[in-house]
């Protein structure tokens, strides 16, 4: 009784932190309306990284690693400072919901086909068809069957290479993970990344406080400590409770924090491709997630 009470608390943890991954699109908006790209996005990991340490110390988290650990922590810290900046030049140009929505939903399926020549996935028959309703669930969001390749646009090129970039630091953390704790090793991604988006957030004055108004640093301030740091600790610590494999579900929660916070401060609203592409998307990653009892045959591409 008591273990079920403790994996619903966990659960709920768990949800929290994906409805305010979710909302931090909207938020990182109203962020980048209010500053430029570079600064939200030094500003938004230079909190995330102040406000982890309490959390890392308070977790007594180990802080070691090897040489090669620490090159995977640099190479991500790398590609999420990209990220990061792609994230808020695209709401910059576009709508929270829609990248809310793709990103989260093409991260998955690029990441699952990286992981077949990177890591040598063995992959069934049926994971194979979730594949290839992944790939349709891409194509439907970047509205290919009806625009051609109008997809490459300010908005869209912006949010598809948050997702390919987002696939590429998956994949390292998959490999960072046998080398360092996952918590010291998002405390030093998040230093790497921060450093890096403050060498061109230096044109534009980041620490000139008063070139900003109170919109944006109450924005930037909730997103560098909630999504940021809150909502991975708790990823982190209820993800060890309930089980790594049991986590990839929750994903499909973000887009829901996103599109229910943009329809409220932005009223907008997702075109039926983006709902329709979505579902397909989510169906690929339930279907490459979940295996048969029975035996079943494997494909090494």
């Amino acid at each position: 009784m008591q273990d079920t009470k403790n994996s619903t608390k966990y659960f709920v943890w768990m949800i929290i932190a994906m409805l305010f991954w979710g909302v931090a699109w909207t938020a990182g908006k109203v962020a980048a309306e209010h500053s430029t790209a570079e600064v939200a996005a030094f500003w938004r990991y230079a909190i995330s990284f102040i406000s982890i340490i309490p959390v890392v110390w308070f977790l007594k988290t180990p802080l070691k690693t090897d040489k090669i650990g620490f090159l995977y922590m640099l190479g991500a810290g790398v590609l999420t400072s990209l990220f990061n900046y792609l994230f808020f030049a695209g709401l910059a140009n576009g709508q929270a919901g829609y990248g809310g929505t793709l990103v989260t939903s093409l991260a998955p399926i690029i990441t699952y086909i990286l992981s077949i020549p990177i890591f040598g996935t063995k992959v069934s028959i049926r994971q194979i068809a979730a594949l290839f309703i992944g790939i349709l669930g891409a194509l439907t969001l970047l509205r290919v069957p009806f625009d051609g390749f109008a997809f490459l646009d300010m908005q869209s090129s912006y949010f598809l290479g948050c997702a390919v970039v987002w696939s590429l630091v998956t994949v390292i953390s998959q490999k960072a993970a046998k080398r360092a704790h996952l918590m010291f090793y998002t405390f030093v991604v998040f230093g790497i990344t921060a450093f890096i988006n403050m060498l061109f957030a230096l044109p534009y004055s980041p620490f000139d406080f008063g070139a900003y108004d109170n919109t944006f640093w109450i924005t930037i301030i909730f997103i560098g400590v909630i999504p940021g740091t809150f909502s991975t600790a708790l990823y982190f610590v209820s993800a060890g409770k309930i089980g790594a494999h049991k986590t990839g579900v929750f994903m499909f929660i973000v887009p829901v924090g996103a599109i229910v916070s943009s329809r409220i401060v932005y009223d907008e609203v997702l075109a039926l491709s983006t709902i329709v592409g979505c579902l397909l998307a989510f169906a690929a990653v339930f279907l490459f997630n979940t295996r048969r009892t029975s035996k079943v045959s494997t494909y090494k591409l």
